[in-house]
């Protein structure tokens, strides 16, 4: 097995080399030519990558850390399991006889709440308490601020309806009409009352492919005719001149049971009382929503920011988004997000091209993503707004991985240094200028940035090795040491004198060079030692280690 293994990771040592020798660094351009292809088709038909927003989208909403309160003029009664099992002995378990919400209604109206509005389905008639029903109509007729749900079902089924669109309450015409107004299957409440107010809207909630709910539909073209959600029609009640698009991102107020609620038990045995005890103005000028948190009457809900939601809340955060107008927006952006996706693949691999993976290039691209992610972040908080950017991020990160993973497994055919230079040619001369810094810490940040001052100095385009990484043993001698490497051809005396000339020169500088900020402080002139050395290279590596031993020996001996 380990021989196997042995084997398969030379086998792939020296496919890299072969694949690197072969394509060079072109193959980074290669790459970002297929993802530049690959951003211009998505965008242009697919649109696969901006629909992967929704991962992201759940993580900044549910970690927000500036959220808008829950308004507090709305208040849900809960009919939640603890209100079933307290009514339970009088009037048996849900539904109850329409006659208990019935004088609900009643009992709140004296205190003039702008509206109560049903998160409840009054679909057909309670055949065992038709006076219940009655009743319960009576009190509706009464008021001018209950709303109440309806259901949209499936349009495929609109042919076997018998009600015509503009047979619905709350409709309007939504544009010009061809011929007589269409069927439209839906579930109306079973009340004359409520529907000669009109006071209606459908309640159905229609979540994403994946099960989340995130957007909230308002309303619906049926035929020509426009149908409100429940949460719109209450809003226009409020505010007729209200204006909206037809689906909103809903603006979460955070996890669930932000907003005020009343256990409808404890709320109705007080309302029954000669004297209640509770406060006489609790309900007055708010939005009263009646709903159900209870699990056994299932309208609980899987949202961006929690997976057991109830439905009631969703609800109520519509009409909260609604009235103040702070629903989340989403610019539709498609070509600024590609033009920041071509920007990201280009800029990589420009960089990949150029300097080849390196450490600064790891940490400008963790940077430039940190700060994307920051904006779209930073967005979401403070201007309600949701920037997509998750196809830019997706697309850089994809690209960097698989250049990073050329970059290493071609590292030995990419090495641009005069060392493996020397190995594709024949006859060549070479220069060693070894600087070595006796400190007590490890300064490989500031020895890269002394080699890159150094090689902007110099025309002849010497390349600097140091060793990166924690050493020990033996090893740890050699840290903290540049070692700037030149190579010329045996016969081109012209290039050699100008390496020489060049290597004196940068020599000379570096005291003055050191005395510059960073330098003097992690790179100190006074720790600094010095070694050079110069020679043939006819036998490839072995010459070159003697001259490294020379300009060890030269630093050595420079120390005493």
């Amino acid at each position: 097995m380990f021989r196997f293994l042995s084997r398969l990771r030379r086998a792939a040592a020296l496919a890299g080399d072969r694949i690197g020798a072969r394509l060079q660094r072109n193959f980074f351009v290669y790459l970002a030519i297929l993802f530049t292809a690959a951003a211009l088709i998505d965008a242009a038909t697919f649109n696969y990558v901006v629909g992967m927003r929704q991962k992201a989208f759940d993580a900044m909403v549910r970690n927000r850390l500036v959220v808008a309160p829950p308004a507090d003029d709305i208040v849900i009664v809960d009919i939640d399991e603890r209100s079933l099992a307290a009514m339970a002995g009088d009037y048996g378990r849900w539904p109850w006889p329409r006659q208990v919400l019935g004088e609900f209604v009643e009992k709140i109206a004296p205190q003039r709440p702008k509206a109560v509005v049903f998160d409840i389905l009054f679909s057909d008639a309670d055949l065992f308490n038709p006076d219940s029903d009655a009743y319960f109509n009576e009190v509706v007729a009464a008021t001018g601020n209950t709303w109440f749900p309806l259901v949209r079902l499936d349009p495929a089924q609109d042919p076997l309806s018998q009600l015509p669109v503009d047979g619905v309450p709350g409709v309007r015409p939504a544009g010009d009409m061809a011929g007589p107004p269409m069927s439209i299957a839906v579930i109306l409440p079973h009340f004359p009352a409520v529907r000669d107010a009109g006071r209606v809207g459908f309640n159905n909630i229609w979540p994403d492919p994946d099960g989340i709910v995130r957007e909230y539909t308002l309303r619906r073209d049926e035929h020509g005719f426009e149908l409100p959600s429940l949460a719109l029609a209450v809003a226009r009640g409020e505010d007729p001149a209200l204006t909206a698009p037809d689906r909103l991102l809903i603006n979460w107020r955070g996890e669930p049971f932000r907003y005020p609620y009343v256990s409808f038990a404890d709320l109705y045995r007080d309302l029954q009382r000669e004297h209640p005890t509770r406060p006489a103005g609790e309900f007055t000028g708010k939005i009263v929503i009646i709903g159900s948190t209870a699990p056994s009457l299932f309208d609980i809900k899987a949202t961006a920011v929690s997976r057991q939601f109830p439905g009631v809340e969703i609800l109520a955060t519509a009409i909260d988004n609604l009235r103040r107008g702070d629903w989340l927006r989403v610019p539709d952006l498609p070509f600024f997000y590609l033009a920041i996706t071509l920007v990201i693949l280009w800029g990589t691999a420009w960089a990949f091209y150029r300097h080849g993976a390196s450490g600064k290039l790891d940490r400008v691209y963790g940077l430039s993503q940190f700060v994307l992610i920051a904006v779209a972040y930073a967005a979401i908080n403070l201007a309600n707004v949701y920037i997509n950017l998750t196809g830019p991020v997706m697309f850089g990160f994809a690209y960097y991985s698989l250049a990073r993973y050329y970059a290493f497994a071609t590292a030995r055919a990419l090495d641009a240094s005069v060392v493996a230079r020397r190995r594709s040619g024949d006859g060549a001369r070479g220069c060693l200028l070894l600087l070595r810094f006796d400190l007590p810490t490890r300064e490989e940040a500031g020895l890269q940035k002394l080699a890159e001052a150094l090689q902007a100095r110099c025309g002849a385009a010497p390349s600097a090795e140091w060793i990166s990484g924690r050493q020990r043993g033996l090893w740890r001698l050699m840290e903290n040491t540049l070692v700037l490497c030149w190579l010329t051809a045996s016969g081109d005396d012209r290039h050699w004198q100008t390496i020489r000339a060049e290597a004196d020169a940068v020599a000379a500088a570096l005291p003055e060079i050191l005395q510059r900020r960073p330098f003097d402080a992690v790179l100190p002139h006074a720790a600094l030692s010095l070694g050079r050395a110069e020679g043939e290279l006819a036998a490839g590596d072995r010459d070159w280690r003697a001259l490294l031993g020379a300009a060890l020996q030269q630093m050595q001996g420079a120390e005493r």
